[in-house]
């Protein structure tokens, strides 16, 4: 994925939108309406739409749209949003004349071409018998180990109340550690446009590994067979937000957050950023529409009691001094464009999101991470290939989980250190049932080991391509906000 591509270094976006050739498939049962007068036809583009959250003001601007010769490809009513599509090259501008509407943008900037996916590399058998009481593949879980989890299951291996919802590119059902933990009543597919497809066919993995790895982490069960998960009795619930092309748009990201909120999710987990731009402007009208959008649906689930948690990047960038993007738009042609602090990556930079960092074996800052004072809450384990430990069995630096087809296999990024702190959320939930969002917030950040800046420069490798610079002190810094997360503790509190 991009998360930052799965943890690509996208699983994120801004800028102008760029004119393409190419068009969409649309979502099956979708008609097209004749172009309106005036119109020019270009490619079959998706458009976020954003009104007044209530029936009739979205039947009105649903009604814009098809007067207009677009199709409305569902709507979200609790949240004041619609999917619509058109191929006019002037919709957006059209519909933005339309009663009622508030702001409409671009979702996308080209159709889906081809799949760009990180596909994580297959572990080796066990070479020898697990320890007593251990899985086959715990002595391999270094990331386990740095925060406690091997004492933490001693007291709590969480609660089968507790329901997470991994929006990713789906989880493989069937897989042995997964397959008692994924309910399928909860589980749902949003990539046909952002209309929700229940189907259990719909929401398993086609070209990606990267959703069924960051489960393993998440609730692996503790059976027996493979790794173990931080939370190993919760429920995981797939929500996939990630095409077969490996994007994912702000339709699918907006499917999966009003879905985790009628849920009631307890906490979900967020290894991407959403497509085609990194970093959304508000002085661009396509990315403002697009961040509003999102930022509605984000809030929605924040409201029925859902904890969201998403991956701060892998392209070693400080987010609280942005100064331009180099990887926009991800879909079609990248430009370099200037950025401000004001231009967002979503939905890692959204009000009430926990924001996570990655770290190695040692324990410090991954050389890929992003980063950033304020922006960053709490670090957890992600890999670093560059470091190996040797008390491991094949001495890799990266994190070890599940992949589809019953096998586990390395990979490593914030995509990585995420469902670390998911994990440990779903322990706290577990814990703490009365808890709401700002209260696991508080919990989490509590809990979490304090980390001070390096001192002098940060410069892993001495290249020079990775240098960074860590403001704050030892409690709220840039590079581990308040700390490298504790499973151990969050478990012990209330004892």
């Amino acid at each position: 994925m991009r998360v930052p591509r799965i943890s690509r270094t996208r699983f994120a976006a801004v800028g102008l939108v760029l004119a393409t050739a190419g068009a969409l498939a649309l979502p099956a049962g979708t008609a097209v309406a004749a172009p309106s007068e005036g119109s020019t036809t270009g490619p079959l583009l998706s458009y976020v739409v954003n009104t007044k959250a209530n029936h009739g003001q979205v039947q009105k601007v649903e009604k814009a749209v098809t007067a207009l010769g677009g199709s409305v490809v569902y709507s979200y009513e609790q949240i004041g949003v619609v999917i619509a599509r058109s191929n006019d090259t002037a919709f957006a501008q059209k519909l933005r004349q339309a009663k009622g509407v508030d702001s409409v943008g671009a979702s996308r900037t080209k159709g889906i071409t081809a799949a760009d996916q990180a596909k994580a590399d297959v572990a080796a058998e066990p070479s020898a018998a697990p320890a007593a009481g251990q899985e086959p593949y715990e002595a391999n879980q270094w990331d386990m180990r740095q925060i406690g989890v091997d004492k933490a299951h001693k007291l709590s291996l969480g609660s089968r109340n507790v329901t997470v919802g991994v929006l990713d590119s789906g989880i493989d059902a069937t897989h042995e550690d997964l397959a008692a933990n994924v309910d399928a009543a909860q589980s749902v597919s949003c990539i046909d446009g952002g209309k929700p497809n229940t189907d259990w066919k719909s929401w398993q993995p086609t070209t990606s590994d990267h959703g069924t790895h960051v489960a393993g982490t998440i609730g692996a069960a503790k059976n027996g067979k493979g790794v173990v998960g931080i939370a190993p009795n919760v429920k995981l619930a797939a929500v996939k937000v990630v095409d077969d092309g490996g994007f994912i748009y702000p339709e699918y990201a907006i499917c999966g957050f009003v879905w985790a909120g009628e849920h009631q999710f307890k906490v979900t987990n967020n290894s991407y950023y959403v497509d085609p731009w990194m970093f959304n402007c508000p002085n661009d009208k396509d990315q403002a529409a697009i961040s509003a959008a999102v930022r509605k649906a984000v809030s929605f689930s924040q409201r029925k009691g859902v904890l969201n948690v998403a991956a701060a990047g892998n392209e070693n960038i400080d987010l609280a001094h942005k100064t331009v993007d180099v990887a926009s738009p991800d879909d079609t042609t990248k430009v370099t464009r200037p950025v401000t602090n004001d231009c967002l990556s979503l939905p890692t930079e959204l009000p009430g999101v926990i924001a996570v960092s990655s770290v190695g074996v040692k324990g410090d800052k991954a050389y890929y991470s992003s980063y950033g004072k304020g922006v960053v809450t709490v670090a957890a384990p992600g890999g670093d290939r560059r470091y190996q430990l040797p008390d491991t069995p094949d001495k890799d630096g990266r994190i070890l989980s599940t992949i589809p087809g019953n096998k586990y296999g390395y990979m490593q990024g914030t995509s990585m250190a995420t469902p670390h702190v998911v994990g440990v959320v779903a322990l706290l939930a577990s814990t703490f049932p009365w808890a709401n969002p700002d209260e696991l917030t508080e919990l989490l950040t509590n809990q979490a080991e304090s980390h001070p800046c390096p001192t002098g420069a940060y410069n892993p490798g001495g290249t020079g391509d990775y240098k960074a610079t860590c403001e704050g002190g030892a409690d709220d810094n840039g590079f581990y906000g308040a700390g490298i997360i504790n499973a151990e503790k969050a478990v012990q509190w209330w004892r």
